[in-house]
């Protein structure tokens, strides 16, 4: 399996190199040169998580792991979530099913993909000796899934940017109270496209990237959407692989991204529905042909609260037919501000994606009424997903939402919509009794190398 760059200027790679290198050198993001098919698609029902997720992955991962290896990083990764399904249906409504993704160790679906990519790391690293740095951006869930995945592993340093302010207590704290020494948070001063343009200026500066083996682990790596694609699968397989749809809380394109890898594989998934908050730069995009960026309003939905949607550059390749040098342009074009999706692009993304918008105030009244309805307590997130997917619903088609994210995670906005605050799991209880270990940053990408060639371990 090779894997090539949006932007068509890096060199081609396997899937390890692409995994270890996160970012490609010219810019842009690894794709498979091509999507693999997948034929006993009908024989998955009843199979347990694990086993789906190997079959799943193991077509993306050529001769990057054997399959003893595969199947051993997948069952460490897995072992850590909770639930005996790992990823639940549970249905809110006649036809419509909500895909609970918060069963892991940080309570996020970036679980999923980050227990994984840890193990996989671990893997390669020990084979051949080498070290890295792990520098990543978050707007509240990657920081912690990425820190708790990796804190301990010997030969990786990882520091985590955050929007300093701009998260929840509990996503800070989750990553500020590890006490591990590989591990480090740091608060930069901005909004979270500021932490992602930093995180591009560090791999853009490639004495900078070798001088310290940086590596990415943000949802720019193809080794994190390929684990999310396993999801569709259990999902599917679990309502007999008949025509559904999918909506998905949209941030960073990621997970959604992930859903239109399955359904090339053959999951019969009919429409993949983003949906955003008001900060809905990737509607107003489907909606008009226009990607301009505005201004980032804070919401209780703050993984959300995004305006440069990185992965969203891996849907327009497709959409332009593999044109790296058109993707090149407008990657350019958005230094300036935005740019205008070329109406045959504009068509196939219509024809790949539905998208809808969702005010904080509709946020608020969807948890208060999947509460009222099903005793279901929904993250905002997640009530973003609903909301939208309510609006799409039809009747004989399942709809599945997924829930990004477990209530507590974001205790502030659930008791203002319910009047109560939900409890952390057993296992998250005594998470503000730690003490926090934390840096402030300021926006500056030189003041961002110096911390992190002071701090390094290895």
């Amino acid at each position: 399996m090779r894997y090539v760059s949006t932007r068509g200027q890096a060199p081609v790679l396997n899937f390890e190199q692409a995994m270890l290198s996160g970012l490609a050198r010219d810019g842009g993001l690894y794709l498979p040169e091509t999507v693999p098919g997948f034929d006993a698609i009908t024989e998955l029902d009843g199979l347990p998580y694990e086993e789906i997720a190997f079959r799943v992955i193991r077509p993306f991962t050529g001769d990057s792991f054997s399959d003893a290896e595969l199947r051993g990083a997948i069952d460490r990764a897995y072992g850590r979530i909770e639930h005996a399904a790992k990823a639940p249906l549970h249905q809110l409504a006649p036809g419509h099913h909500l895909l609970e993704l918060f069963h892991g160790p940080t309570l996020a679906f970036k679980d999923f993909a980050m227990q994984l990519i840890a193990q996989l790391f671990q893997i390669a690293l020990k084979r051949s000796g080498q070290k890295i740095t792990i520098v990543g951006a978050t707007s509240g869930d990657t920081g912690s899934a990425a820190i708790e995945a990796f804190k301990g592993i010997d030969n990786v340093d990882v520091f985590i940017m955050f929007p300093h302010g701009r998260v929840s207590e509990v996503q800070r704290r989750q990553m500020t109270t590890p006490d591990a020494a590989n591990v480090h948070a740091l608060a930069l001063d901005g909004h979270f496209d500021d932490c992602q343009a930093r995180l591009k200026d560090l791999f853009n500066d490639h004495d900078f990237r070798d001088g310290v083996g940086l590596a990415g682990v943000n949802s720019i790596n193809w080794a994190r959407v390929v684990a999310q694609i396993v999801y569709y699968f259990t999902a599917a397989a679990s309502l007999g692989m008949r025509p559904m749809d999918f909506c998905v809380p949209t941030g960073n394109f990621g997970d959604i991204f992930a859903g239109s890898i399955a359904r090339a594989m053959g999951v019969p998934i009919r429409r993949l529905i983003v949906a955003t908050n008001q900060n809905d730069i990737l509607h107003r995009a489907l909606t008009t042909g226009e990607y301009r960026v505005g201004e980032v309003h804070p919401s209780i939905s703050p993984s959300m609260d995004i305006q440069v949607s990185s992965n969203f550059e891996r849907a327009l390749y497709l959409a332009y037919g593999g044109d790296a040098s058109a993707v090149s342009q407008l990657m350019a074009e958005l230094k300036q501000g935005g740019f205008t999706i070329s109406q045959g692009a504009l068509q196939s993304l219509r024809e790949q994606y539905l998208s809808g918008r969702v005010s904080e105030e509709d946020t608020l009244a969807m948890i208060r009424t999947i509460r009222d309805e099903t005793g279901q307590i929904l993250c905002p997130h997640s009530a973003v997903g609903v909301a939208v997917a309510r609006q799409h619903v039809e009747p004989g088609i399942p709809m599945v939402t997924l829930a990004t994210a477990h209530p507590a995670k974001f205790p502030d906005a659930v008791e203002r919509a319910v009047g109560a605050r939900p409890e952390l799991p057993p296992h998250m209880a005594g998470l503000f009794d730690l003490p926090e270990r934390v840096s402030r940053v300021e926006n500056d990408v030189d003041a961002l190398k110096a911390l992190i060639l002071e701090r390094r371990t290895n």
